[in-house]
């Protein structure tokens, strides 16, 4: 993707796509653009939602430190 896009608009511009495609009124060549910008969006999408999960199992697995910290310090 050329510019940054939120998850939420990248995936607005891919419904959007997938809309006009399944219409069945765009020509064979710019539904083979469509495609090839909806393909594009939808790793972007991917992308971007496996480094939100990849932030929160990293925020899950600080916290469960902690929380083990804790506990040990209560059972001393």
């Amino acid at each position: 993707m050329e510019e940054k896009l939120s998850f939420e608009d990248a995936y607005k511009q891919l419904t959007d796509l997938v809309k006009k495609m399944e219409s069945g009124t765009m020509p064979l060549a710019d539904s083979v653009k469509a495609y090839e910008t909806g393909m594009k969006l939808k790793a972007y999408c991917e992308q971007l939602l496996k480094e939100a999960e990849l932030k929160i199992e990293t925020i899950n697995v600080r916290e469960s430190l902690v929380v083990s910290r804790e506990s040990k310090k209560c059972d001393n």
